[in-house]
């Protein structure tokens, strides 16, 4: 025997409730870890890509698309400005995560600054983390 399912309405489109579905999901504040530590560390990484001392490909999962082109792309530039210095990466430059301040502007979301000691500057790094899918993400993230 085999059963059917009648309606009188017509039949939904599912492909809204299906991009929902499978769109990074927002995740609140108290579901996720202490931010610091990932600020800190997106900083060092950053700073540390920046340099070349490490492959961009490292932070892909911790950024969004936009964060890493353009982390890339600063990656590229800072490559070409040694090559035309003819300068070369003798060794790893010292980088230094000193003090780091983090704000909560609304619920799942965050922004922080660290100072870097990178070499024989200090520079801030500034970082908006977004609560997506369980974890923090990077939706900016900038060197000054």
């Amino acid at each position: 025997m085999v059963a059917t399912i009648s309606s009188s309405e017509p039949p939904r489109n599912n492909s809204s409730r299906a991009t929902e579905f499978f769109d990074p999901q927002p995740t609140p504040r108290v579901e996720l870890p202490d931010p610091r530590e990932t600020i800190e560390r997106l900083a060092l990484i950053g700073c540390e890509i920046i340099a070349g001392i490490r492959p961009v490909e490292q932070i892909g999962r911790w950024v969004t698309e936009d964060v890493y082109r353009v982390v890339a792309e600063r990656s590229i530039a800072a490559r070409r400005n040694r090559l035309a210095r003819a300068e070369t990466i003798k060794s790893a430059p010292l980088i230094i995560v000193g003090l780091t301040v983090v704000t909560e502007p609304r619920d799942g979301v965050v922004e922080g600054v660290s100072l870097v000691r990178f070499g024989q500057r200090t520079r801030a790094v500034c970082v908006r983390l977004e609560g997506l899918d369980r974890r923090w993400r990077a939706s900016a993230l900038a060197l000054l």
